[in-house]
């Protein structure tokens, strides 16, 4: 039996709301799903964090009538808050196996020429390159997102091996482990979130790097070192804050990834690390950017 999907964009203050009304109006099922490759970790007892960019999704049996059920919602949310709804996104899906369609949405993806992201009940497609296995989940960026694909496709495009590494806002681990497969030394990484650390190590040991390999740390407890490539795959206004500390951070000569930048904010966030580094000109994907420069010598 097909039925009607309803997905509506959502915050963390809605959401929770918005999926009540769904079941109330009678959907067979509501999801959640995150809208930006945003990671989220273990949550504290108690707790249910949402993604910044949540996409609420509610299954309706095919024989309602989709303009009265959209009307119905619309008018319902309205009552209820005083706000209108988002777009909603309407599709007629087959009945499937979800679990298993779940499963298939996520394949082994590519990352320039060496590099490959396989979760882990996919094999290997080309078991001689670095292979990075990660499962899709709360602390899994999939690399789709551009801000990740972007600074993936970097480290595989670069010499990496040989190199001291620096993930700043290391999430799950994926940058920096990355770089670990493609033969850098080693990493230091650092995040706000204990419960990322965590992660970062969990999905270390899942690719058998060696422990000695990758330091994690909270910002301020990391040591003061300088590392050959600094990864900060972030948010434009912290880079723009940081740029000092991060700058103290690289190598002379060495290089710097920036990320999580909207196209607008690119040239801001360029000036802020203009002082101590040659900038190239930006990388544009989807409206997101990459910025990379050299350190000028100290």
């Amino acid at each position: 039996m097909p039925w009607i999907q309803l997905q509506i964009p959502a915050d963390p203050d809605n959401a929770d709301q918005l999926e009540d009304l769904l079941m109330e109006m009678g959907a067979d099922a509501v999801s959640m799903a995150d809208a930006a490759d945003q990671p989220l970790y273990e949550p504290d007892p108690g707790t249910t964090p949402l993604w910044h960019q949540t996409s609420v999704t509610g299954l309706f049996d095919s024989t309602r009538d989709i303009d009265q059920l959209t009307g119905e919602l619309r008018s319902a949310w309205h009552q209820q808050t005083q706000q209108s709804l988002p777009e909603i996104d309407v599709t007629l899906v087959e009945d499937k196996d979800w679990v298993r369609s779940w499963m298939d949405d996520f394949t082994p993806l590519r990352f320039g020429e060496r590099l490959w992201i396989v979760p882990s009940w996919h094999d290997a497609p080309d078991p001689g390159a670095a292979n990075l296995l990660l499962d899709p989940g709360l602390a899994f960026g999939t690399g789709t997102h551009p801000t990740t694909a972007l600074c993936l496709e970097w480290l595989d495009g670069h010499t990496v091996a040989g190199k001291q590494v620096i993930d700043y806002g290391c999430g799950s681990g994926i940058l920096g482990l990355a770089a670990l497969l493609l033969g850098a030394t080693h990493v230091t990484g650092v995040d706000t979130d204990a419960q990322a650390l965590e992660a970062s190590r969990e999905n270390a040991r899942r690719n058998e790097v060696p422990d000695a390999q990758l330091d994690l740390y909270l910002p301020g407890q990391e040591p003061d070192t300088q590392a050959d490539i600094m990864l900060a795959n972030i948010l434009a206004q912290p880079l723009i804050n940081l740029a000092s500390r991060l700058a103290g951070k690289v190598v002379s000569g060495g290089d710097i990834v920036l990320s999580g930048i909207l196209a607008h904010q690119a040239r801001t966030v360029m000036e802020a690390y203009e002082p101590w580094f040659v900038m190239e000109e930006p990388d544009v994907r989807d409206e997101w950017v990459r910025l990379t420069g050299r350190r000028r010598d100290r």
